[in-house]
């Protein structure tokens, strides 16, 4: 069984719903008749998911909603808050899961960090200010998902601002459940959902077909609500290439880095290859 919330006269509010692991999201809500809300950017493709949401709800196109928002724009996602609670009463689930990965350097142009940034880590921000303060109110149970990254959590070299905004998802996303669950008659709970590797627009990089090693964005979606179900707070996805396990050991050892007091990132480092093998293999 899904999560009580996931479920008939509940409202769902997802951003970047229009394609990936959002619409994926959105398409199992919808099923299950929660109403749903997708904000994302591009007029074609938000009438193109919401065709295939009104064909996946019950209650038809009265139980979807578009909206074409800039998440990095506080001012937009508040306007947002405020047309779903007018148009369906309230928010039940938010999922804070508009991302953009262009890559970067770290002497890479500051306009393409300040992006990343702006969409990555402050539209997680804008949209738990925008609507968590609303949903705490009502008084009812709720789910705040806000997606992360593994990179986030190893931050393996290669496309530091990235990494940067999703580490900075996960000590939010922390912080933000600790101040939800120490609040005098909330009921929403938070939730940071790790994905593995996933083959969406974002992953593609030019690929038609789905490589092997990666799940789909249906899977990541039916783990996610499996684990919100059991309850879990961090939702560590695996694929088909990397099981819990070596994701386990993986994040170990980056602490470790920490406590060992080795070599920033020595997963990478040259000296620390044979001993983090060894590590892996251990238990």
């Amino acid at each position: 069984m899904p999560h009580p919330v996931i479920s008939s006269n509940h409202v769902a509010v997802i951003t970047g719903g229009a394609s990936g692991i959002g619409l994926a999201a959105a398409l199992r809500f919808a099923k299950a008749g929660v109403k749903v809300c997708i904000a994302d950017l591009g007029d074609d493709r938000l009438a193109d998911a919401a065709t295939k949401l009104s064909s996946a709800a019950p209650g038809g196109t009265s139980s979807i909603m578009t909206a074409a928002v800039d998440v990095s724009r506080a001012d937009e996602v508040a306007n947002l808050e405020a047309t779903v609670a007018k148009r369906f009463g309230g928010t039940d689930i938010l999922m804070n899961n508009a991302g953009i990965q262009p890559g970067s350097t770290m002497f890479g142009p500051s306009d393409q960090w300040q992006r990343v940034l702006a969409v990555n880590l402050w539209g997680v921000i804008n949209g738990t200010q925008a609507f968590a303060p609303n949903m705490i109110k009502r008084g009812k149970p709720g789910l705040i998902i806000n997606t992360g990254s593994k990179q986030g959590i190893t931050t393996p070299p290669g496309d530091p601002a990235y990494n940067v905004s999703k580490a900075g998802v996960k000590a939010f996303t922390e912080a933000l459940q600790h101040e939800l669950r120490n609040t005098d008659g909330c009921k929403i709970s938070a939730h940071l959902l790790i994905p593995g590797f996933v083959f969406t627009g974002l992953t593609a990089r030019g690929r038609a077909e789905k490589p092997a090693g990666a799940w789909t964005a249906e899977q990541t979606v039916d783990f996610m609500i499996e684990r919100l179900e059991a309850g879990d707070f961090y939702i560590l996805c695996p694929d088909n290439d990397v099981p819990r396990a070596l994701d386990e050991r993986r994040i170990l050892w980056a602490a470790g880095d920490i406590v060992e007091n080795r070599p920033a990132l020595s997963r990478w480092h040259p000296d620390y290859a044979d001993a983090f093998a060894a590590f892996v293999k251990s238990k």
